[in-house]
């Protein structure tokens, strides 16, 4: 149990089994920076693809589905990289697989 004085960043370097308070800071800002190059390149995409992001539906929710999640998934392994954080995110990548997979 946590004390009542330990903060945020303290919850999360516990509930992350990180080193450092250091390194949630850079978990946080590869986090932060894998939602910001999705949200430029996302528009591009589907653009290109042809579908409207003024207009929802369907088919733009199948596409966000099978092309942007999985892009997310990458991008936050490559900002991992550039971070030095990338053990981390592999290893939550691992541990997300086997989730959507059905193994434990």
């Amino acid at each position: 149990m946590t004390s009542p004085k330990t903060n945020f960043l303290q919850k999360l370097q516990a509930k992350w089994k990180l080193n450092s308070l250091f390194q949630v800071v850079l978990v946080l800002i590869v986090f932060a920076l894998t939602g910001f190059t999705i949200l430029f390149i996302k528009k591009p995409i589907f653009d290109f693809l042809g579908v409207s992001m003024e207009r929802g539906g369907f088919w733009k929710t199948i596409l966000y589905l099978l092309l942007v999640l999985p892009l997310y998934q990458i991008i936050l392994l490559m900002w991992g990289f550039v971070f030095g954080q990338f053990r981390f995110f592999w290893e939550k990548e691992v541990q997300f697989l086997k989730r959507i997979s059905g193994r434990k």
